[in-house]
């Protein structure tokens, strides 16, 4: 009688010891799904509550930003506004439409660009632009001090952009600080040319306002991707563990 009733009792404890096992299972999957949620709806809310998308209609800034890109901008104060920052603005005097260029110079520097030179200069150091297009440019010589409190702007495609060169009558081709209403920090669309938009060196050393960061962008997008890998993961594993239980269990019947 004892032996008999230990052979009963084991198949007994394996199927408690399953029930806990799948339990644990499932409380591991839920807690990984829930966790990539928090990540992904965090993520989304950050880049949600912090920037604000534009779709470009220009090749004015390619490669940096192609013609129907959509660009993911900050808003920023005058005083928020360095060298190399992308911005988006609206001037009257360039015309109605929101503008994006980059900025190469601020209130007080002397902005100038010569054939003799062959490139741009401020406050007479060489800018070494790797960000422009390959393609050549125009070749307009000036030399120009920006007013304070106002910038000089330059499209990144220097052989069609028209930007600060063409306005040179009016300001010195200068617009205000106050008319920037936020400044570019990735492209989102496209999803082959997602990408956030890191700040350039190009200007660092001249003292002053330098080009900034994308803020949180990259870690609230890295949240908002890393999350909702995780719930895909989670539910794909979780799938296959049930469907392998499943054939387990048709296998045992059969026997």
């Amino acid at each position: 009688m004892v032996a008999m009733s230990s052979v009963v009792e084991r198949p007994a404890a394996a199927q408690a010891s399953t029930g806990a096992g799948r339990r644990v299972a499932g409380l591991v999957q839920g807690l990984v799904i829930g966790l990539g949620f928090v990540l992904m709806v965090g993520g989304f809310a950050v880049i949600a509550l912090n920037y604000r998308p534009y779709k470009v209609p220009t090749n004015s800034m390619s490669p940096t930003v192609n013609p129907g890109d959509t660009v993911l901008a900050r808003t920023v104060t005058p005083d928020e506004i360095g060298r190399g920052d992308i911005v988006v603005f609206r001037d009257l005097t360039w015309g109605t439409d929101t503008m994006v260029k980059r900025v190469v110079g601020v209130g007080g520097d002397t902005v100038a660009y010569g054939d003799s030179v062959g490139h741009l200069t401020v406050n007479g150091k060489p800018i070494q632009e790797g960000y422009l297009s390959p393609a050549p440019g125009l070749s307009v010589n000036f030399s120009i001090q920006v007013p304070a409190g106002r910038l000089f702007l330059l499209g990144d495609d220097r052989g069609v952009s028209l930007d600060s060169r063409s306005h040179l009558a009016v300001s010195a081709g200068t617009i205000p600080a106050t008319e920037v209403s936020s400044r570019v920090a990735g492209t989102a669309w496209p999803f082959g040319r997602m990408a956030v938009q890191h700040r350039t060196t190009a200007f660092d050393g001249l003292g002053g306002a330098v080009a900034s960061g994308p803020g949180p962008l990259e870690p609230a997008s890295y949240a908002m991707i890393g999350g909702a890998a995780l719930i895909v993961l989670a539910s794909v594993l979780g799938g296959l563990v049930s469907l392998g239980r499943w054939v387990a269990g048709r296998s045992r019947k059969a026997r």
